[in-house]
């Protein structure tokens, strides 16, 4: 399993769900007791649930300097996604936001999740492989889905499980609900705020690939493939700046999320 930043994943799922929850009514939040957020980071899926639900809601995470975050917002508790500390059926909704992904054996988390469920078993996971972006600088775009690909095929999770999470579920021994598609859009328009500015600054200097260099020449890129795509990269970066100066940078980055909900098997 990959870990994971304070900084890295407010700047990934900062503002989900702020402009619709629709994608979330499978859930039947208003009716929940107790939930679990499986995988809770600095808790913003918590944030969520705590708003919707009158029920009380618990995160959960293997990273103690995370929970120190989430434990602003809900009661936090140390645990691994495949042996949660909790009793059978502790929970009547039990979830997880782009937790899947990066584990191993996602059918495996998702058996552990319905031990402690007693009723459903949520898990809001990306499809990565099907990223947009749409940018004022031409190059960014291409080198981003060039990027993308190389950095999808060293990773050995599916991090396009999203879109085909039922047959996790289906492992599970789950009954699959429902699966609803949310798009989580993030744009960068002046005013620029300081995380568009600094993530612009690590194009520049070609920080970000530097942090993904690793992952990207465990699949089939080449060191030559990779330092010709830092070096188009930070030229990149060099004129989104240029924009930023005199305010014509603008960006959107739509990454599509699917809500997939399962029900415990009823016995007999």
């Amino acid at each position: 399993m990959r870990e994971f930043s304070e900084s890295y994943l407010s700047r990934t799922r900062e503002g989900m769900w702020d402009d619709s929850r629709r994608a979330l009514e499978p859930l039947a939040l208003g009716s929940r007791d107790r939930i679990l957020d499986v995988g809770c980071g600095t808790g913003e899926l918590s944030r969520v649930l705590t708003a919707d639900s009158p029920g009380e809601v618990i995160g959960c995470d293997v990273d103690r300097d995370l929970l120190s975050a989430a434990s602003q917002y809900v009661p936090v508790v140390a645990g691994d996604a495949f042996r949660l500390p909790f009793p059978d059926d502790s929970f009547d909704l039990v979830v997880c936001q782009a937790l899947l992904i990066n584990l191993p054996e996602p059918a495996a988390a998702l058996s552990e999740f319905a031990r402690v469920s007693s009723d459903l078993v949520a898990a809001i996971e990306p499809d990565n492989a099907a990223v947009e972006i749409d940018s004022s600088v031409d190059a960014e775009g291409r080198l981003e889905r060039r990027a993308r690909r190389a950095y999808l095929d060293g990773v050995h999770t599916d991090v396009a499980l999203g879109a085909d999470a039922r047959s996790a579920f289906e492992a599970a021994d789950l009954d699959v609900l429902t699966t609803r598609r949310y798009d989580h859009v993030r744009t960068v328009e002046p005013p620029y705020s300081e995380t568009a500015v600094v993530a612009a600054r690590r194009k520049a200097t070609g920080a970000g690939l530097a942090d993904d260099r690793e992952t990207m020449l465990s699949g089939a890129l080449t060191e030559t493939e990779y330092d010709d795509l830092r070096g188009s990269w930070r030229k990149m970066g060099r004129t989104v700046i240029e924009q930023m100066e005199t305010q014509e940078y603008h960006r959107k980055e739509a990454v599509p999320f699917f809500v997939t909900v399962g029900q415990i098997a009823q016995s007999g």
